[in-house]
């Protein structure tokens, strides 16, 4: 049935821009369609695509179980690598906007445990709409401590105790 599904999907795209433009955003949702039968393949289960919430700019892309670890899933989908490959992309401004409707959604969870979770990008290259797109998924690309700064204890240059035993 997966298969079936994922053959009509991909016929009604590559028929879709003889009747009309074929735009970035049309190029986005391939790749995002691409993704899903990716990792429906691996045994993900998605439960989520395109996930907004109302007070936040961002969106997560697809939210799927792995097993039992929860993940956000960014995907990027370009049509040629050659400069950087698509999982650049994701900045560091990108990764806040992701944890932020990460953190919405949890909060829309039954219960009281807050599931593990994890955030992947899937990066897509698909130059040729005939061939098949070359797919790469990174597990745990990012964790929630990349929404805030750094924070390091201040340290001195030196270690007080090393000093002590060579003096």
């Amino acid at each position: 049935m997966l298969r079936l599904t994922e053959f009509l999907i991909h016929t009604l795209q590559r028929i879709a821009p003889h009747f009309g433009r074929t735009s970035h955003l049309t190029f986005g949702r391939r790749g995002e369609t691409e993704a899903y039968f990716h990792l429906k393949r691996l045994g993900y289960r998605v439960v989520a695509t395109n996930f907004r919430v109302p007070q936040d700019r961002g969106e997560i892309d697809l939210i799927a179980w792995d097993g039992d670890i929860l993940c956000f899933i960014e995907v990027k989908t370009r049509s040629d690598d050659s400069f950087a490959p698509p999982s650049t992309a994701v900045t560091r401004d990108k990764q806040r906007h992701i944890l932020s409707v990460a953190r919405r959604y949890l909060r829309r969870l039954p219960g009281e445990r807050r599931p593990s979770c994890r955030f992947d990008i899937v990066s897509i290259v698909s130059a040729d709409a005939a061939l098949p797109p070359r797919i790469t998924l990174r597990k745990g690309a990012y964790s929630w401590d990349a929404d805030g700064t750094r924070r390091r204890p201040h340290r001195e240059y030196y270690d007080r105790r090393f000093w002590r035993r060579w003096r």
